[in-house]
């Protein structure tokens, strides 16, 4: 299906914005306003439309695709949730756990660790930028990030907690009635599980990455990109790495069969994980994932739904054979890997959250026991 329809309108509106980057350029930090067209001159024109046609530039702030409020005291009492391994029945594992903001919003594992030291099924797709996907987790089950949100903490391979049990522990600190409070302000009970996830969704709403390489040529700064990373580009367009990888995330709108053209091995995609058939038990979805947004991946290795690559180089010699039927020369494959690093954007400061005391009645966490299997010291 191709999306080119879709962003053509919306590019074209970000491309009519006047120049703006005469300031900007002697503060080399500053993130963009707007789009701006380069000189008509400019030799990187002609590359430069063709992108545009599939691409746009991450906006300087979020809002929900529902509508639903972003306000401070709301997000406020996300971020502290996001950061509170109290969430889990362990009192170990938090949101920041799986999705360290300061490692690209991944842990950096295969496949994340939970509770009792059980490895996920899968590896754990990024925060930064999710709320620009059409769906969560990576055969789509969760259609925004407060449904998202509500999965991990009820998994018991994950924080394995309950929401009546999570709710018990909200309720008897003191510090969070206050910030639900704020956070609710026109409901007579603000702790609820629904309330909890939509918070973790507001908080998770502002971990987006302007201003990237790409994002600054796009706009109109040529030099923004050197040649080897505009070959890349080329390289990626040439492909078509844009027909399931484009939009303002590069990815993460719609769902393809993972080996469309060649099955990559069994150990990148395991036999025993057939992606959304599982949701949908459809025949036409046997292992196919929603393709996975490419912002910030030179940061979030491992790859693909196994976690098994590590090199990006790798995986993107594996999708061009496993998706297009096309073998990249090496010059080609290091060029396409050039490029993505342009995608990786400014990155979330994030202060750690003073998290509010616990309370007489707290529920205390329960001790987490070593697998049988566990070597001895």
């Amino acid at each position: 299906m191709s999306l080119r329809p879709v962003f053509l309108l919306t590019t074209a509106l970000a491309f009519a914005a006047p120049a703006v980057f005469a300031q900007e350029a002697a503060d080399p930090g500053a993130t963009p306003q707007a789009g701006v067209a380069a000189a008509p001159d400019s030799p990187d024109a002609e590359l430069r439309a063709e992108a545009a046609e599939w691409f746009e530039p991450i906006p300087r702030a979020a809002e929900l695709p529902s509508g639903r409020p972003m306000t401070q005291p709301r997000i406020e009492l996300g971020k502290t949730l996001f950061f509170d391994p109290r969430m889990s029945l362990s009192g170990v594992f938090s949101c920041q756990s799986c999705h360290n903001v300061g490692l690209g919003g991944t842990d950096m594992l295969e496949t994340s660790v939970g509770h009792g030291w059980q490895m996920g099924p899968r590896n754990s797709p990024t925060m930064l930028n999710a709320v620009f996907n059409a769906a969560q987790f990576w055969d789509g089950r969760a259609e925004d990030m407060a449904e998202q949100a509500k999965g991990p903490v009820q998994a018991g391979v994950e924080m394995n907690n309950t929401p009546d049990n999570l709710i018990e522990t909200l309720e008897s600190m003191p510090g969070y009635g206050e910030l639900f409070a704020a956070a609710f302000p026109s409901e007579e009970q603000p702790i609820t599980f629904d309330n909890f996830a939509l918070a973790i969704e507001a908080f998770e709403a502002t971990l987006i990455t302007p201003n990237s390489a790409f994002d600054q040529w796009l706009m109109g700064i040529d030099g923004a990109m050197n040649e080897q990373e505009k070959r890349g580009l080329q390289a990626y367009l040439d492909a078509g790495c844009q027909s399931c990888h484009a939009g303002v995330n590069f990815g993460g709108q719609e769902y393809y069969p993972f080996g469309l053209i060649e099955a990559p091995d069994a150990d990148v995609r395991p036999e025993g994980d057939v992606g959304r058939f599982e949701i949908t038990q459809t025949d036409d979805d046997q292992y196919v994932f929603r393709a996975a947004p490419l912002r910030n991946v030179a940061l979030t290795p491992p790859y693909f739904h196994s976690g098994v690559i590590w090199e990006l180089e790798d995986a993107v010699r594996i999708m061009s054979s496993a998706q297009l039927g096309t073998e990249l020369t090496d010059e080609q494959a290091m060029d396409i890997t050039a490029f993505l690093g342009t995608l990786t954007g400014e990155q979330p400061q994030i202060v750690h959250p003073i998290l509010p005391v616990r309370g007489a009645e707290t529920p205390r966490p329960q001790p987490i026991t070593l697998p049988a299997n566990a070597p001895a010291e």
